[in-house]
């Protein structure tokens, strides 16, 4: 017991020297566009003279946090499952600045696959691809789109009217801390979020199912995750945005849009659009390509800039290389929904709970099960509403485990007929 007590205040030590080490980079901040060059490009696409976006990254020496990093990885060592989990952060944080180093070069592809993965990755239990999956909702979404009322989903909230209901809501529901909701004139994505801030693109407008998936995916979600890895009394790196964790964060959020109801086709078709988008600038297509490709799928030209932004983050507007982060989406929710299923069947329900104790990935809260038993890794303080309903999920969970097992390729209309 004494020597047990004794490693684990080594690795919460290790962790704390982790945290320091990596304060201030922020991956996303770094690769971000200013939004001048938005106003620039559309500029310029309007009078039809349209040129690929200079951007131009600053630089900073990685060398001495790679070597505490390097240090904490070796100290953590790999037998006990907090070191390996120590280890596992570690090296994401040295891959991190090895992307960093090399943005606006073709090789921020390598570091971004690395730590993101590729469109044509293998989805988890089958034998198709990310690809294959972002066709199929495109696909459906086209169908559909002649059948659906596009003014169920019309953007008619404006910024600053959703400004004040979504504070409203999370100031009722993060009761111990204070969260603040404001409208940014220099975002250009329409929402970003943090432990104590959730921005909105001030003049835009949104739609109620935008409200939603705010609500769901950015609060209860992202802004829950840090929050409740701040409280933890041990590994306070599990408040951070390790790239490693990107997978399973979007996986859980956008899971949440869909089992609390949140998400829309069309968000499933602009998540799709975004994997076939870095296809195709790996595959040689420049922004202008790219960017026509979101406006020949429907999109309007702002939010064909900011989806075609989104594929050459830190990397090259020429073509051949892309910023892969928006494959985690698709492949993501389906891990977690897989997860969440092998849970129920396997009565592990709790690990459910436990995965919004902090930010991790599905491997960590398997290898670190007997620790949040322990109390060394605590409880989570916030658990978003739809989980909170252990009956309801279990519900939900134990209808998806059966219905999965029906092959839709084999039901005939006959078979839908109830009754005489």
């Amino acid at each position: 017991m004494g020597d047990e007590t004794a490693a684990l205040n080594a690795f919460a030590e290790l962790d704390r020297r982790l945290v320091a080490a990596v304060k201030g980079i922020k991956l996303l901040g770094a690769v971000s566009w200013p939004a001048a060059v938005q106003i620039q490009f559309l500029d310029g696409w309007s009078r039809g003279d349209a040129k690929l976006p200079l951007v131009t990254y600053t630089k900073h020496d990685y060398s001495a946090v790679r070597e505490e990093l390097q240090n904490i990885f070796l100290a953590a060592g790999e037998e006990h499952p907090v070191g390996g989990y120590l280890r596992r952060v570690a090296q994401s944080w040295i891959y991190a600045t090895e992307l960093l180093d090399a943005a606006g070069t073709m090789a921020i592809t390598e570091h971004s696959v690395r730590l993101f993965g590729r469109p044509g990755d293998r989805l988890p239990g089958g034998a198709v691809s990310n690809l294959d999956a972002a066709r199929h909702f495109i696909e459906l979404a086209d169908e559909l789109g002649g059948e659906l009322d596009e003014e169920d989903n019309a953007a008619s909230i404006p910024a600053e009217e959703l400004c004040g209901e979504l504070q409203r809501e999370i100031s009722a529901f993060f009761t111990r801390d204070k969260i603040s909701v404001e409208l940014d004139p220099d975002l250009i994505a329409k929402a970003a979020a943090g432990p104590t801030r959730i921005r909105l693109r001030a003049g835009a407008n949104f739609s109620s199912y935008d409200h939603h998936q705010l609500l769901e995916h950015e609060a209860f979600v992202h802004t829950l995750t840090a929050l409740n890895g701040r409280g933890q009394p041990h590994l306070k790196s599990l408040a951070l945005n390790s790239p490693r964790i990107t997978a399973t964060q979007e996986g859980l959020a956008t899971f949440a849009e869909l089992m609390s109801g949140a998400i829309d086709i069309g968000r499933m078709k602009r998540i799709s659009l975004r994997i076939l988008a870095i296809d195709l600038a790996l595959n040689g297509a420049d922004f202008i390509a790219v960017f026509k490709f979101f406006l020949a799928a429907g999109q309007n030209e702002t939010d064909s800039f900011t989806s075609a932004m989104r594929v050459f983050r830190g990397a090259p507007t020429s073509g051949g290389a892309a910023f892969t982060k928006d494959t985690v989406y698709l492949h993501g929710l389906l891990s977690v929904h897989t997860f969440f299923r092998w849970a129920l069947k396997n009565g592990k329900l709790k690990l459910c709970r436990s995965l919004f104790a902090g930010k991790m990935t599905l491997h960590d809260v398997l290898a670190l099960e007997p620790f949040f038993d322990s109390g060394f890794i605590a409880a989570p303080v916030y658990i978003p509403p739809w989980v909170q309903n252990a009956h309801g999920l279990a519900g939900s969970l134990a209808f998806s485990l059966f219905a999965n097992r029906i092959r839709l390729d084999r039901v005939e209309a006959e078979d839908l007929v109830l009754g005489v």
